[in-house]
């Protein structure tokens, strides 16, 4: 818009400068102050135009001189050597001393010996009461099977005269035979083996047999 404006007033510019140069002195002055007028006015207008706002370039100024004096009041650090790797030490031991004075080996004098005590019931006494404990019941099924043989068991009797642990030494051959020999020892009552008149615990096996014939 604004080139636009400043084309027209250079138009009749130039339209008044063919006039003028056609006309006689007196119109010629004329246009001269027409001419004036427009260059003042075109001056004008371009001065109300609002001038582009100025960027503010911030400075910044580097002075090369603080530079060197900072870097010349650090003092530079020596160089720290790392500190040589200690060796262990190797202490040997001491050579023991040779004594210059002999050793002189004293004997004990004998000791007599004192007599062996007197062992009481030095091996176990064992005496099991099958009297009063029940034989172990002929399963039915096997007498009508015929099943019969023998079980022999491995029982740990307690000081107390209970039946501790019992295990199956000797199969009879038949699960069910077994099992009524198990089952029956581990109710029973035993006399316990003695060991200088006091009751101990021991291990000691059982037979039973079961037979038809009985």
């Amino acid at each position: 818009m604004s080139a636009l404006v400043l084309y027209l007033p250079l138009m009749h510019m130039d339209a008044l400068r063919d006039t003028m140069l056609e006309s006689p002195w007196y119109e010629r002055l004329t246009v001269v102050g027409i001419v004036v007028l427009a260059h003042l006015s075109l001056f004008a207008f371009w001065l109300a135009q609002p001038q582009p706002p100025k960027v503010a370039v911030n400075e910044m100024s580097i002075s090369f001189a603080n530079m060197q004096m900072q870097q010349a009041d650090v003092a530079p650090q020596p160089e720290v050597k790392p500190a040589p790797k200690r060796e262990p030490r190797v202490i040997e031991p001491e050579a023991p001393q040779s004594s210059a004075e002999p050793v002189v080996e004293v004997s004990a004098p004998p000791t007599e010996t004192p007599p062996s005590p007197v062992q009481l019931d030095a091996e176990p006494d064992y005496r099991a009461d099958y009297l009063n404990n029940p034989r172990p019941p002929y399963p039915l099924v096997a007498r009508r099977m015929g099943y019969q043989g023998k079980v022999v068991l491995n029982v740990e009797v307690l000081a107390e005269g209970r039946a501790g642990e019992v295990k199956l030494q000797t199969s009879s051959g038949y699960d069910i035979l077994d099992r009524a020999a198990l089952q029956t020892v581990k109710t029973w009552k035993f006399s316990p083996a003695t060991r200088f008149g006091q009751p101990i615990t021991q291990w000691f096996l059982v037979p039973i047999k079961f037979s038809l014939e009985e």
